[in-house]
């Protein structure tokens, strides 16, 4: 069973989706089920470089020192969500681009994730 803003990425052809309605129907893409793509919290060897962090000025960024951008290896997206996942912001990064996201919103955004192309999904909670 899928819930809002789940994300499931087909390990065929590399589509992310993310839900917007809860459903029980199973998730397919190129003939096969979509994996369920599981946040990593934590990791004591990637942390630096993969927790999304939010800072004082209302930006999140990745990374307490910034997770480096190469067209090999780079944050695809950024992701700021409210506790009661009424509200979302994302921002979709180019391998040229600094992994730091500007909150446009006012809401109280307290879960940020990220997507690695490499690394996968990190999320962290605001706190």
């Amino acid at each position: 069973m899928s819930e809002r803003l789940d994300l499931y990425r087909c390990e065929i052809c590399g589509t992310i989706i993310q839900v917007l309605n809860r459903g029980d129907g199973e998730l397919v893409c190129c003939g096969h089920p979509m994996k369920y793509l599981q946040a990593h919290l934590s990791d004591e060897e990637k942390q630096e470089k993969h927790v999304p962090v939010f800072t004082e000025d209302n930006k999140i960024q990745i990374g307490s020192e910034l997770h480096p951008m190469t067209e090999e290896h780079y944050i695809q997206f950024i992701e700021a969500i409210s506790e009661d996942k009424k509200h979302v912001e994302i921002k979709f990064l180019a391998p040229t681009e600094q992994p730091i996201m500007e909150l446009c919103s006012h809401e109280t955004h307290t879960i940020a994730k990220e997507y690695c192309n490499i690394h996968g999904l990190w999320e962290a909670t605001k706190g």
